[in-house]
């Protein structure tokens, strides 16, 4: 018979993970469990994956404020330190931001605006135009902020990031001194020792800084190497760390690859189906109210198997059904449809029938797919089961 559903996402309810669990392990009898549990069966090219954080837990990644401000010290000094482009968030920064400000005598916190990198706002566009500023030639002290805009609290959260980033360095002992500024180079009038915080954007930043003389170092470049045993990542450091607790962070999962190896082999073994495997953290998509884009992390898959590669290889249905086969309707239509599906091409790049659909990366696609799935909260899912992705019209 004709299978008449695609995508299924399934969130799977896993043990809480500890240091020194064997992840692999645990997320496939999870999935293994999950499918007896509900009467499904594992299939060909079905897509298991498990979040960042708990593959970080298992791995201990974990790092202390006080290793952050060693690793700040070692690399840039004790002096002033200018801290630009942070994103407005108490669980991804305020603790970086700690222990960067214990290493140093003053920091200089530039913050982008009217919103920070992922969309977080400080001001709204139209508070902008009504006082005619240009935000991409004004610069602005805390001062002139507040005499021009007040007190402005995040929707969300309630935060008013200025006073709570100040309040912030204050606690861990540096004198602080808060700039509003768009251009990296700005942060040179006050220093020239330098801490880009941005994430998507740090490799242009970061040239950009370097070119114009700054002793310059990156997130990425902070706790890429262990600190007296602390944790770390070789590849983006503090890039996709939260807060643990009051005192420390988790970081993102230092060693990813053979995870997703391990699994997809292991529920082969048992199974006899080759599953395609990836680790996933933020999802890429954007709040259309909130305006705030996701992808805190520097990437949405650190890990995932060769399969996952790529990008989507599909027809859309609509172009085909109203201009190619605009005559036909029924199981005529369906029958056209069908053997056009089948008979594509391996790269569809540029043709008109893949108008409308989706030309990103299938690791973005699917990640933010488990993100929505096992959301951030308490629903205990930290594996995401999905079957059907890979299908089409013709399945």
């Amino acid at each position: 018979m004709e299978r008449k559903v695609g995508t299924i996402s399934r969130g799977i309810r896993c043990p809480i993970i500890r240091e020194g669990d064997d992840i692999s392990s645990v997320v496939v009898n999870s999935v293994l469990e999950a499918a007896e549990s509900e009467g499904y069966e594992i299939r060909d090219r079905d897509i298991v994956a498990v979040t960042e954080s708990v593959v970080a837990r298992s791995q201990g990644n974990y790092a202390s404020v006080e290793a952050i401000s060693k690793d700040v010290k070692a690399k840039l000094g004790s002096d002033t330190i200018g801290v630009i482009f942070p994103i407005l968030s108490r669980n991804r920064f305020a603790i970086c931001l700690r222990g960067i400000s214990m290493a140093a005598k003053k920091i200089v916190l530039m913050l982008s605006f009217p919103r920070d990198e992922v969309g977080n706002q400080l001001l709204t566009e139209d508070q902008l135009d009504e006082a005619g500023i240009d935000p991409y030639s004004k610069v602005m002290s805390l001062e002139e902020y507040r005499e021009l805009f007040g007190e402005n609290k995040h929707p969300f959260t309630g935060v008013d990031y200025l006073a709570y980033y100040g309040e912030v360095i204050e606690a861990a002992g540096a004198e602080v001194e808060i700039v509003l500024a768009n251009h990296a180079t700005e942060i040179l009038n006050y220093t020239d020792k330098v801490i880009n915080c941005d994430i998507h954007t740090r490799k242009r930043t970061h040239r950009i800084l370097k070119d114009a003389g700054a002793t310059v170092l990156g997130m990425d470049e902070i706790l890429n190497a262990p600190v007296d045993g602390s944790g770390f990542n070789s590849k983006y450091g503090l890039l996709g760390s939260n807060k643990s607790t009051e005192d420390s962070v988790k970081l993102f999962p230092e060693s990813c690859e053979d995870v997703v190896l391990g699994i997809q082999k292991s529920i082969l073994d048992k199974t006899g189906k080759c599953v395609e495997v990836l680790v996933y953290g933020d999802g890429a998509f954007k709040d259309p109210v909130g305006k705030i884009w996701e992808l805190a992390d520097p990437v949405v898959s650190p890990a995932y198997t060769p399969g996952l590669e790529g990008t989507p290889n599909e027809l859309k249905l609509k172009y085909l059904a109203d201009n190619d086969f605009k005559e036909l309707s029924g199981e005529e239509l369906r029958e056209a449809i069908s053997a056009r599906i089948k008979e594509k091409d391996d790269n569809l790049v540029g043709k008109m029938e893949t108008e409308g659909t989706t030309p990103r990366r299938l690791t973005d696609l699917i990640g933010s797919l488990c993100d929505l799935t096992s959301g951030s909260g308490d629903k205990g899912t930290p594996v995401v089961h999905i079957q059907g992705y890979f299908d089409n019209y013709t399945n």
